[in-house]
Order: structure tokens, then C-alpha cells, then sequence
């Protein structure tokens, strides 16, 4: 696996496939794996996933992440691999960083699909993300997961049994660095940079999302110049949930783009 070397980080990710780059940038206590799904789907792509710092193999020196750091160590990625624009798929804290790096690094993006970013941190999704934080420290952080990530299509085909074996599975997927990702998302504000997006930007909510409302995503197409909106069916964790429909939507966005 490549891996880049920025300051304290030693950031690894994953290279697949040839043709134009689509760089993937995960959420939350997630990681590179994330994008398995959207991968097998994206032929005739040169496809980009990194892990975050406290994500998969990626290392640190354990301090503070920023969202400024992970764009930065998005573009060494770039580098590394020898490309010069990429197409940017971000999901959740990945659509933050994915905002603040067509909006700072405008000469490296060719578009961008923001699912589940959000212009700034209030005061209710601190709450959400305290509440993330007090859970993962309790170690119920897995259970409370499928609540919030995912939607009614979701839940009418779960049985009691399959939910219990999605958290146990969560249980092991969830990364060591979680609560340092959460930290970040306490202190997101993109509002200083969106104005300053070039490429054309796919703001895609969910309808179930209960931790970015649908006033949040209006905000961020209003305040991205080249931005237009889609949603899914689909809680939170959308990628996860429907990974089809998910994987369909931004290839389209993405290939429709020069």
C-alpha cells in the first residue's frame, strides 16, 4: 500500500484502477474500507482512498486533528500518487474536508460530492457530538450507530437479530482514533471558504439524516457558487446503507464532469 509522509503523519491509502483520479475521503470513526462499495462500482477511475490520522494504517502523533491538516494530507496524497486535479468524494467529516479543499486548493479539484458536510458546527450537533463522545467511552458507541446512520429502508427489512450482529460487527470497525475525528467535527466551520469553490460542487443529503438538516444543506448550496443538490432516501450513514444508489448518483455527478 502507498503511503506519504507529511509532518508527524505517515498517511496510507489505497490505489485502484486507471483513468481520470477520484479521491475518497471517509467519515468518522471510519476508514479507507468505507469506499469498498463506491470502488467496485467506479471503472475507468484512478481511485484515491486515504485513512484519516487514528484511522486503519494511517499514523500520527496523536495530537489535535484539524480539518486544514487532513486536506493538507489530502493534497501530499496527490502528490504522491502523481495527479494533478481529482474529482472529490467526501462522506460526513470526509465532505468537510472535501469543502475546505476545493475551497482553499481550487486548482486541485475538478468537482466535488459533499454527502453529509455541513457549513459549521451548532450547537445541537455539539451536543450529538458530546453525546458520540460519552458513549464511546462507555463502549455503547457501536449500539447507538444504526439509530443514527440509517433510515426507514433500513429498518423495516432489519430483524432484531440482524441489528444485533450489524452492532457487533460495528464493534470491531470502529476506529482507534474516533474520538479525536469527533473532536474535529465539534470545530468544523467551512463558512470563510465556500465562497471560494470553483469546481462544480453535488451537495447530496439524506432525507433521514438526523445529525445535517436539510436547512444546513440548503446553506451550503446557497453559499457554494457552482453548487446543485440531490438527495437519497436514506439516513446518515447513506454510503453504508444504500452503497447502490450511493455509488450510482456520484458516478454520474462525477462523469458528467469535464
Amino acid at each position: 500500500m502507498p503511503k506519504v509522509n507529511l509532518g508527524d503523519a505517515v498517511v496510507h491509502y489505497d490505489r485502484t484502477g486507471d483513468g481520470p483520479a477520484l479521491l475518497l475521503l471517509h467519515g468518522t470513526a471510519a476508514s479507507r474500507e468505507q469506499w469498498a462499495p463506491l470502488t467496485a462500482q467506479a471503472a475507468g477511475f484512478t481511485v484515491l482512498a486515504p485513512d484519516f490520522p487514528g484511522s486503519g494504517l494511517t499514523t500520527d502523533d496523536g495530537g489535535p486533528i484539524t480539518v486544514e491538516a487532513l486536506a493538507a494530507q489530502a493534497v501530499a496524497v496527490l502528490d504522491h500518487a502523481g495527479i494533478g486535479t481529482a474529482h472529490v468524494v467526501g462522506h460526513s467529516l470526509g465532505a468537510v474536508v472535501a469543502a475546505h479543499l476545493a475551497g482553499t486548493r481550487p486548482d486541485r479539484v475538478r468537482s466535488a460530492v459533499l454527502h453529509a458536510a455541513w457549513p459549521a458546527t451548532d450547537v445541537r450537533q455539539d451536543a450529538e457530538f458530546r453525546y458520540w463522545l460519552d458513549l464511546l467511552e462507555t463502549g455503547t458507541f457501536a449500539r447507538m450507530l444504526p439509530l443514527m446512520a440509517f433510515g426507514p429502508r433500513y429498518w423495516e427489512q432489519a430483524t432484531a437479530e440482524s441489528n444485533e450482529q450489524l452492532v457487533k460487527t460495528l464493534e470491531t470497525a470502529i476506529q482507534p482514533g474516533a474520538g479525536r475525528q469527533i473532536e474535529t467535527d465539534r470545530a468544523v466551520d467551512l463558512r470563510p471558504v465556500l465562497g471560494r469553490i470553483t469546481a462544480p460542487v453535488l451537495v447530496l443529503g439524506s432525507t433521514h439524516d438526523r445529525i445535517v438538516t436539510a436547512y444546513q444543506q440548503r446553506e451550503l448550496v446557497a453559499a457554494i457558487p457552482d453548487a446543485r443538490a440531490a438527495e437519497l432516501d436514506a439516513g446518515h450513514g447513506a454510503p453504508a446503507e444504500l452503497p447502490a444508489e450511493f455509488a450510482r448518483i456520484v458516478l454520474d455527478f462525477v462523469s458528467a464532469t469535464p
